[in-house]
Parts: structure tokens; sequence; C-alpha cells
């Protein structure tokens, strides 16, 4: 409620063009991706702190989603953050509890051992072939992270 206002605040046209992404209520029933790779961009809404800013698009990335039995694991496979965690089924929605990898590291930590590494959010279909997953309140650098993933070709 806080961050996506100050989002369009800072740039409206880029808010605008990614249509259902940052539309609240535009989730879409059957929420769970299936396993395999996907191209990840990351959106920074809200800034935290006097360094960033209100809005922040980075370019795309390597992600994962595999088939762990009754769950399935997401995995940001390149960039400086990483998040890595497990996607729980919840009637149409898709929760994920998870954690950040940082830098170089290779070995994510166990979800509550760091709070300031904690993450939990909700993986949401808002297109045919495309998801979000929404993390609010990240650690680091904003008040809310949007994930947009669209399979790779």
């Amino acid at each position: 409620m806080t961050a996506l206002p100050r989002a369009r605040a800072a740039d409206p046209a880029a808010i605008a063009a990614q249509g259902a992404l940052f539309v609240p209520d535009a989730a879409l029933m059957e929420s769970a991706p299936p396993a395999g790779r996907y191209r990840c961009r990351v959106f920074k809404l809200g800034g935290a702190g006097s360094a960033m800013r209100d809005f922040t698009a980075y370019p795309a990335f390597d992600c994962v989603i595999r088939d762990e039995g009754s769950v399935r694991s997401f995995y940001k496979e390149t960039g400086s953050q990483r998040p890595v965690g497990l996607l729980f089924p919840d009637g149409d929605r898709t929760i994920f509890l998870g954690t950040l990898l940082l830098g170089e590291e290779r070995a994510a930590l166990q979800y509550g051992q760091d709070r300031d590494r904690d993450m939990a959010g909700m993986l949401e279909r808002v297109g045919e072939r495309r998801w979000r997953l929404v993390l609010p309140y990240p650690r680091f650098e904003s008040l809310l992270d949007v994930i947009e993933l669209v399979p790779a070709e």
C-alpha cells in the first residue's frame, strides 16, 4: 500500500508498461508455475533509505523452479541478491518461504536462522505464461520486491 504509490510517482510510465504485474488484484487462478527454467526480472518499489530510488528495474536473470516432492523450490541463479526457497501450495495461492543469498555465497541459510535474510511472499500468476513473486519488506533497499517470472525459451 505504500510502495506502489511511491513507485508510480517516481516512474508512472514504467509502472503502466508492466500491465498486470503491478496491479494488486490481478492474480489469476491456478498460481503454481511448472518446474523449469525462467527469466526473472527484479523490480524494487519504494526505496528504503535515502540512497535508493522509489522504483528500480533490473535486467532479466536466470531462475529455476524444481519439483521437491510435495513442494517446489525457487532459486534465482545469478545476480548479487538471490532469493532461494520453497513454494508451498495454498489453495489458489502459492506461498514462498526462503532466504537471501548475497554476492558469491553458494549455500543458503536455513529459514529462521537470520532474520535479515528471511524472505516470505506470495507467488501469483498474472498472465498465461507470466508470474510474479511478491516479497514485502525485504531487508535491503526497498519496501517491496516484485520478481517477474516468464519461462525461458
